[in-house]
């Protein structure tokens, strides 16, 4: 089973940007798509970003269209999240996840804190 671990979270000031990186053991292809997942303190994970096998992107929410940018390097099996003028609401555990016809693989999560 492919396997996936995060990585770029960190703190980070109102205003600034991150990239997050979300390495597969295997070929992201293996996925029907891969996305970036948030869980905020006392909220229930909620869709950030995700991208299609065929490269179609779509976006969980309308407080990061705009400034999140979900990405990927097939050679590097890589998918990344730019983000872009973080808010403090935007402070959560980030999780990349996949998906294929068989099954549902999560990463550990990486902890993005937004403040001044």
């Amino acid at each position: 089973q492919v396997q996936l671990v995060e990585s770029g979270g960190g703190l980070v000031q109102p205003g600034g940007s991150l990239r997050l990186s979300c390495a597969a053991s295997g070929s992201i292809f293996s996925f029907n798509a891969m996305a970036w997942y948030r869980q905020a303190p006392g909220k229930k994970r909620g869709l950030v970003a995700l991208v299609t096998s065929a490269g179609d992107t779509n976006y969980g929410a309308d407080s990061v269209k705009g400034r999140f940018l979900i990405s990927r390097d097939a050679a590097k099996n890589t998918v990344y999240l730019q983000m872009n003028n973080l808010k403090p609401d935007d402070t959560a555990v980030y999780y990349c996840n996949g998906v294929s016809p068989v099954s549902e693989v999560w990463g550990q999560g990486t902890l993005v804190t937004v403040s001044s």
